[in-house]
């Protein structure tokens, strides 16, 4: 008996665990528009879905936050904004800048907490909430001035852990790497650091959803688009081959969240020529892509103007324009649609073969935007006809009126009616339960 109580609790907390570790949808399931942009400042949002959504939609947006952007009204002020224009977030987890030591700090275990409980406090734009857990930790001066793959390894997978288990729509990614940083005293070679990193933590990727990849082309940010191998475009294919002979087998979607030649080396049109051979022929072709966020495009002072895609305060480079001319996937990313039914009437006596109108007032509490066409109002009913439907969009959190115009039959009647709501397939709720009498 005690062996199969073993048994039945192995089973258990087995289904928990995968549970708890595994995103709740796959990105490359539904139709998935790769163009996004990496930015630092939250009031570019607009720029961005210029580029990424022409001729499509729902493209990807990269912001940076520290601890110190920690407020609950900006960030969700900025979420709605981007659910209004159709650009999914992926979050980069950041600590805070030492001026003084010239680093940023090491991320501490007690702050992820206070993490967990802000990001718990959001509304999501999507159903996966696309997180990456610090970055480049194989520079010193990315994880406070040490280089110790075994403790991010551990950080990484505790913190994932922790996330998964306040909700499982978080999708983890791993910090990028530098490819091309060598062994030295503030720098350790990417192989190494991925490999003391599983030695460490062999388990690891069973808490990472996606590749989180820096594909620079190099050397200088000046390599072609035709190159292959580590530190090119295709940079990520080396790190998952090399996963791979690590003994990884596991199949990563991935996510190139910092690529792009920089003006400092290069010509704007050939800059602007090498983003558009990449996007058409390297990254858009491999189904294994998610996203490709270059990076930046917004950053005036030092040190990345070379990077930036904006010129100055008015104007950006011919890349801009470049990119937003191609031709996008339109993405349709799972989004959870939720709602209330706080009112609704329907007048249940009428004149054959007239008309009448209903009237259900209703509440958004999911992600998405309710628009018109969404909605239907159906039962299994054949002799009612529902010939129009009217609303205003209905974002989140607010409460609008559906307005449906009902036909009845041509003969007197007395019908038993079930009518329900739904907004993109899923029923809200029920708009009408009971008799309609027409004479």
């Amino acid at each position: 008996m005690k062996k199969i109580l073993i048994i039945i609790i192995a089973i258990l907390l087995f289904i928990i665990f995968s549970f708890e570790t595994h995103a709740i949808t796959n990105p490359l399931a539904v139709p998935n528009n790769i163009y996004g942009m990496g930015v630092v400042n939250l009031s570019d949002f607009k720029d961005v879905s210029d580029i990424v959504n022409n001729n499509g939609s729902w493209g990807y947006i990269k912001i940076v936050l520290t601890e110190n952007d920690r407020d609950k009204e900006v960030l969700q002020n900025f979420f709605d904004n981007l659910r209004r224009n159709k650009l999914i977030p992926i979050l980069r987890i950041a600590t805070k800048y030492n001026q003084d030591k010239n680093y940023w700090e090491k991320p501490k275990y007690e702050e992820m907490d206070n993490w967990i409980s802000f990001l718990n406090s959001l509304n999501w734009v999507t159903l996966n909430r696309y997180i990456i857990i610090a970055n480049e930790p194989n520079h010193s001066k990315e994880w406070g001035g040490e280089i110790n793959p075994q403790e991010y390894a551990t950080f990484l997978k505790e913190f994932s852990l922790k996330l998964k288990n306040s909700n499982s729509d978080y999708f983890v990614l791993n910090a990028g790497f530098d490819q091309s940083a060598p062994n030295s005293s503030k720098t350790m070679d990417e192989a190494l650091f991925l490999k003391r990193m599983l030695k460490k933590e062999p388990d690891l990727f069973n808490y990472i959803d996606g590749w989180n990849s820096h594909s620079y082309p190099n050397p200088n940010f000046s390599g072609k688009p035709t190159d292959t191998g580590r530190k090119s475009i295709k940079g990520y294919k080396w790190e998952l081959d090399y996963l791979s002979a690590l003994g990884v087998k596991k199949e990563l979607p991935v996510f190139i969240t910092e690529t792009g030649w920089i003006y400092k080396q290069n010509s704007e049109d050939t800059i602007s020529q090498n983003f558009k051979y990449s996007f058409e022929n390297v990254w858009a072709n491999d189904n294994k892509i998610v996203a490709v966020t270059p990076f930046i495009l917004n950053y005036l002072t030092e040190p990345f103007y070379h990077f930036s895609w904006k010129k100055d305060e008015n104007t950006y480079y011919k890349v801009y324009q470049e990119i937003k001319d191609l031709k996008k996937v339109e993405g349709k990313p799972t989004q959870r649609i939720n709602g209330k039914i706080i009112f609704s009437f329907l007048n249940p006596f009428t004149i054959k073969n007239r008309s009448q109108k209903g009237y259900v007032l209703v509440k958004n509490t999911g992600q998405a935007i309710w628009y018109e066409n969404d909605l239907r109002i159906k039962g299994p009913n054949k002799n009612i006809q529902i010939q129009n439907i009217s609303l205003n969009s209905l974002e989140p959190f607010r409460t609008g009126l559906v307005v449906y115009t009902l036909k009845h039959p041509d003969q007197e009647s007395l019908e038993d009616i079930n009518l329900g709501l739904f907004v993109a397939d899923e029923k809200i709720g029920d708009v009408f339960s009971g008799s309609i009498v027409s004479f």
